[in-house]
């Protein structure tokens, strides 16, 4: 199936990070496609060095000095110039149908079974289901379909201002045309909803193919200790399973950080990676009752602590004895 592919898309060096243990994941789980990153210019040499060694094609794309249709679309909506270089994907013609994966996804086990699926399938959004998310889909690329979408962001453009706002208008039939291409939410299983629906991830998440880390925190901002398997970071903003973040940071740090070095040489980087001071040094402050229960009505309980769901699990346990 050469003519197949996985494709996501890499504007910075930090997504570059996300991309790259995406790559790593497909490669492991043997997917038999090819693997194709769409990358902005602001990522940098080593990076790109990387992608090259995990992907089979990397793609410089700048909408904003492209000088074709794209360009021309720029100069109306400004706006949306991350959504015009998502919409990209659509212009990789040697290929007859893809997969796009944000880079700020996982893959937990194979699934290339998502190319018998037909565009534009997708699973729905966690926030309102009858739109689909739009950090896994499957398209067939098309120039005309690529001219349609450019021409549609800048007759409508974007509800939610990003590319979700523009594909759900475009293909705005999805939430009731077709019921084959709603794809199982276990193919874009966001580690938000993991804590809005516990029962249901207790019971369905053993089988999640695909893990999407939503939310404004990526697995790259926390802070990882490869020795001790521990990672740092900003705990309020977590919105994940921690057992999903572990799994990234193992990958990312004993297969990307080793070519990161090599492509590096003596330059100074920042992995990620580092012996960490004891965890008492950053533990958060206590708080009270009061106040974790305003933080757990504002979206923001202490995912990766006291509300873990091994925490909040072991809590009803003693409830109900």
């Amino acid at each position: 199936m050469a003519d197949q592919a996985f494709v996501t898309l890499a504007t910075n060096d930090n997504y570059a990070k996300g991309a790259m243990v995406l790559g790593k994941s497909l490669r492991n789980h043997k997917t038999s496609k090819k693997l194709v990153v769409l990358i902005g210019p602001h990522v940098s040499e080593p990076s790109r060095a990387v992608l090259g060694r995990i992907y089979d094609e990397v793609r410089l794309v700048d909408v904003l000095d492209s000088g074709d249709t794209a360009h021309l679309a720029m100069m109306k909506r400004p706006d949306l110039g991350v959504t015009f270089t998502k919409l990209n994907c659509w212009t990789l013609t040697h290929y007859s149908k893809c997969v796009f994966m944000d880079a700020d996804t996982l893959v937990v086990s194979n699934i290339d079974e998502l190319f018998d699926r037909e565009e534009l399938s997708a699973a729905p959004d966690p926030g309102w289901p009858d739109c689909f998310n739009s950090g896994v889909f499957v398209f067939r690329p098309s120039n005309e379909t690529y001219g349609k979408l450019l021409q549609h962001c800048t007759e409508h453009g974007s509800f939610d201002g990003g590319d979700q706002g523009v594909l759900n208008s475009f293909f705005s039939d999805w939430a009731t045309a077709d019921i084959r291409k709603h794809l199982p939410f276990i193919y874009n299983m966001s580690s938000i909803a993991i804590y809005t629906y516990l029962p249901a991830f207790k019971q369905y998440g053993a089988n999640a193919k695909v893990v999407h880390f939503l939310g404004k925190t990526k697995p790259w901002s926390y802070m990882y200790d490869p020795k001790l398997k521990v990672m740092r970071g900003d705990v309020q903003e977590a919105a994940t399973h921690p057992g999903f973040l572990l799994e990234w940071w193992t990958l990312y740090s004993s297969c990307v950080v080793p070519m990161l070095h090599q492509e590096y040489g003596d330059q100074p980087f920042h992995s990620g990676c580092e012996d960490l001071p004891p965890q008492s040094e950053h533990a958060p402050p206590s708080i009270s009752s009061a106040e974790r229960k305003q933080r757990w009505e504002q979206g923001q309980a202490d995912y990766m602590g006291i509300d873990s769901f091994d925490s909040i699990e072991k809590k009803l346990a003693v409830f109900l004895k």
